[in-house]
């Protein structure tokens, strides 16, 4: 369905996968129309000019109008990883803007990494094994307390998951991100110190995006260096990681995993990592949670207001 708040077919058109009416204060001086990935358009793809890619319906979904979106001028992600668009940017129309959804899932993504944490060192899976066989079955386990955690990747999500590390006593926190700098926590560590910052981390998290120089950033080197029965928490993209190399540790029960996300995705039945020694699995839900709805709504209304003005926007990420 398509809502025209302007009474005019010839303004932009916007395509968003949240139905209009449902986000207050939309500029005026932009049609707008709903889609959110089912089999129909709401309009002639060509006539887009605005386009906000559905959210988590996956890259055949989101990249299906694009070959036709020839007045197409901003690609709007609702996520912070724009690997599953980049490789249409070059097939799309001349200066066509990429933006990505950074600080959108920064509170529900950091909020996932610490529980994920804090669930693998306590062991929550065990307990919860215990209690479906009505067993009262005491551990001693390890606390976040007194541990040194490494962030890499330390972007808005990276910040957010140090501030709700802060309560817990940690020994230290490290960061690191693809540029060494200084921040008010404190230093920030190039990638390339990384086989130095290995060793001495208890919990290494990873937040960093996907590109070229992170797949397989955590390979069997990576994973080496790591001291023995060091956490793995992952909720950055599955292929950070390179699968076969950590399912070789966590096999051997030198490290234990706490993943968000895996390489394959969705994880298929069957697979070895769902039964792999030391690992926590949920299924990439460190964005969709109840504080999703209201900064896409807020991200869209700001970025909806610089399009109609001509104002640059936020978050630009690639040009094509």
């Amino acid at each position: 369905m398509s809502a025209d708040h302007s009474g005019s077919a010839a303004l932009p058109l916007a395509w968003l996968p949240i139905e209009p009416e449902e986000i207050e204060g939309l500029p005026e001086g932009l049609r707008y129309a709903h889609w959110n990935g089912g089999p129909d358009y709401p309009t002639d793809p060509a006539e887009c000019s605005f386009y906000c890619v559905p959210y988590l319906k996956g890259t055949a979904v989101s990249a299906r109008p694009l070959p036709e979106m020839s007045r197409l001028r901003v690609v709007q992600t609702l996520t912070a990883g724009v690997d599953d668009i980049l490789p249409a940017v070059p097939l799309l129309p001349s200066g066509t803007l990429l933006c990505n959804a950074r600080g959108l899932h920064d509170a529900s993504t950091a909020e996932l990494a610490l529980a994920l944490t804090l669930a693998a060192l306590r062991d929550i899976p065990g307990f919860v094994r215990a209690q479906d066989a009505g067993e009262w079955r005491q551990e001693f386990r390890p606390a976040l307390a007194d541990k040194s955690v490494l962030i890499v990747g330390y972007g808005s999500i990276g910040a957010a998951i140090e501030d709700r590390l802060v309560p817990f006593e940690c020994a230290r926190v490290v960061r690191v991100a693809r540029s060494p700098r200084t921040t008010a926590r404190g230093p920030v560590h190039p990638v390339a110190a990384l086989p130095q910052l290995l060793p001495d981390a208890d919990v290494v998290i990873l937040a960093t995006p996907l590109t070229d120089e992170t797949r397989h950033l955590a390979d069997a080197a990576f994973l080496g260096r790591m001291k023995d029965g060091a956490l793995l928490v992952n909720i950055a993209r599955g292929a950070v990681v390179d699968t076969e190399a950590l399912l070789t540790e966590l096999e051997r029960g030198r490290l234990r995993a706490a993943l968000d996300v895996t390489d394959p995705e969705p994880l298929p039945a069957g697979h070895p990592l769902w039964k792999a020694p030391g690992a926590l699995i949920t299924p990439h839900v460190g964005g969709p949670s109840s504080a999703y709805l209201p900064r896409a709504k807020a991200l869209l209304r700001d970025q909806l207001a610089r399009f109609v003005l001509d104002e640059p926007l936020r978050n630009v990420v690639a040009t094509a």
